[in-house]
């Protein structure tokens, strides 16, 4: 989904005789996510990337379905799941399909032991509270309050956080994370009229060469199973890369909202798509202008989606009582809308704070154990208060 771009070390041409000073060749490697036919890197390792020493056995991290079809309005308290120490055990799955897995995670130490690689699926991690380095193969990314991290499945990585009071809201999506079609000219750059250009995309920085001989064990995600696998090399052992597939940064506060004489639907709020879903980021904007206009939201029919929406941060007219890291979840089936009274009180209002990101996808989510145990009861009454 990237632009090209290049880090470290390269021949001339692909697929050719590429020598360390000793002599050696470095192993090439193809990386992509859809095979031999759609984007990829060319990376080069000082080690052959099969160097196995030994693999251990597997275990299960599937997440427990609470319920598999539910129809009614539910809330999430998102910042009553316990911090955990470790980032792969304080990952808690909430909301879960065949398309994504909508994670929920509050880790307090970075993952220096270990190496982790999802088989399975793109992940967009979102930084609610936190800051720190994303560290790979590719380089280095840094991240604060806000950004996204869209690290493309098989990416092996670290994640080292500054500081033990983190949360994330993660994604993970069993297809390929992209730019909306609707942004992107013919030819993959996106345009004008698009809440964000490449300028606003980080690609990896800091590329470090680690020519290490040891046991790393890297843990490996796929289909539902945790796999230990011990590498005789340090995994960030690449001298140079270059392609158009790799991990990469966005801040939420880099998106330009859309907006009009009168109220803008949520569509003008996408930000990424996948398979059968879509993630929308709500950033402080300017009301809609019209002298008679409502700029609380009006009620709509879920039908074909259920929309999920992550509280950041700001005041939220359109609904009363929420809390950061608050989840809401209005499943397809039946309408939606504002709070009692909100239509009123926005009546006049120029401007929101609001700071949100929105999942909606067009199969049923189901919900998990987790969710359960963290959800507020109360809310789908909240309409009649």
């Amino acid at each position: 989904m990237p632009f090209y771009h290049s880090l470290g070390k390269i021949p001339h041409k692909r697929h050719t005789q590429f020598r360390k000073p000793d002599g050696g060749l470095y192993a090439e490697q193809l990386f992509s996510t859809e095979g031999f036919s759609s984007d990829s890197s060319l990376l080069y390792h000082t080690y052959a990337p099969t160097d196995i020493i030994q693999v251990g056995e597997p275990y299960g991290v599937q997440p427990k379905i609470a319920e598999e079809k539910m129809l009614k309005h539910r809330s999430f308290q998102g910042f009553k799941v316990v911090p955990e120490k470790d980032y792969l055990t304080s990952r808690k799955a909430v909301l879960v399909n065949s398309d994504v897995e909508i994670s929920l995670a509050s880790p307090q130490e970075s993952t220096k032991d270990y190496f982790f690689k999802n088989a399975d699926a793109d992940e967009v991690i979102f930084i609610h509270e936190g800051s720190g380095k994303l560290k790979t193969p590719y380089g280095s990314l840094d991240f604060a309050y806000g950004d996204y991290l869209v690290v493309p499945r098989g990416t092996i990585y670290q994640i080292h956080f500054d500081r033990p009071d983190n949360r994330l809201f993660i994604v993970e999506s069993f297809s390929p994370v992209r730019f909306p079609k609707k942004y992107l000219s013919p030819f993959g750059q996106l345009l004008e009229h698009s809440p964000y250009c490449e300028r606003d995309i980080r690609a990896p920085m800091d590329l470090e060469t680690h020519d290490e001989k040891g046991d790393f064990l890297m843990l490996i995600k796929k289909q539902g199973q945790l796999y230990t696998f011990h590498y005789g090399h340090h995994p960030f052992d690449v001298i140079g890369w270059d392609g158009c597939c790799y991990p990469f940064a966005f801040s939420i506060h880099d998106f330009e909202p859309i907006t009009g004489r009168v109220h803008q639907p949520p569509p003008v709020h996408l930000t990424f798509e996948g398979r059968n879903f879509v993630i929308c980021s709500f950033v402080p904007r300017l009301f809609d202008y019209h002298p008679q206009s409502i700029p609380a939201p009006y009620n709509h029919s879920n039908i074909d989606s259920d929309e999920l929406l992550y509280y950041v941060d700001g005041d939220f007219m359109s609904r009363k009582h929420v809390t950061r890291g608050q989840m809401t979840l209005h499943p397809g089936g039946i309408p939606h809308g504002p709070h009692p009274g909100a239509v009123e009180r926005s009546l006049g209002a120029r401007e929101t704070k609001e700071l949100a990101v929105m999942v909606d996808t067009f199969h049923p989510l189901k919900t998990t154990q987790t969710a359960l145990e963290i959800e507020d009861e109360t809310y789908i009454m909240s309409w009649a208060e």
